[in-house]
């Protein structure tokens, strides 16, 4: 497993924006442990160390969370009002990473905690772009 300072929570069902987001981190050389959750239940399970997560030391609370919004099972801005709404949990940057276009989700992802909100829809150039010093700022302060 290795030894990591910083941890991340990706919350992601499309396995090719998962595997994005870990790009980003390899290429930019961001030493932390990535977990990945495939719907917003296992990120919520993943969170409160239930089911298969139990091991908080295998399983550590994340220093930042990269969660879409469109997931199966639990929708990202439950699971991200869940997260701010725990006392352990609310100070966790959360990061929505989404193709949602609606305004709607923009002012309820905010509205309900988010740090920042990223379009899919800005292509890799500008993903790069837009995440890289999210990431530096939330696990290299």
């Amino acid at each position: 497993m290795g030894d990591y300072d910083k941890s991340v929570l990706i919350a992601e069902d499309n396995r090719d924006d998962a595997e994005l987001i870990k790009r980003k981190f390899r290429l930019h050389d961001i030493n932390c442990k990535l977990f990945i959750a495939k719907d917003g239940e296992e990120a919520l399970d993943y969170m409160h160390h239930k089911r298969k997560y139990l091991n908080k030391k295998k399983f550590p609370d994340p220093d930042l969370i990269i969660l879409d919004i469109r997931m199966p099972k639990v929708n990202g801005i439950e699971v991200l009002k869940a997260i701010k709404s725990d006392e352990i949990l609310r100070d966790i940057p959360v990061i929505m990473f989404t193709v949602s276009t609606m305004e709607k989700d923009l002012l309820e992802s905010f509205d309900s905690g988010c740090e920042h909100y990223i379009g899919k829809s800005v292509g890799f150039e500008n993903f790069e772009d837009t995440l890289e010093p999210l990431i530096k700022h939330y696990l290299m302060e």
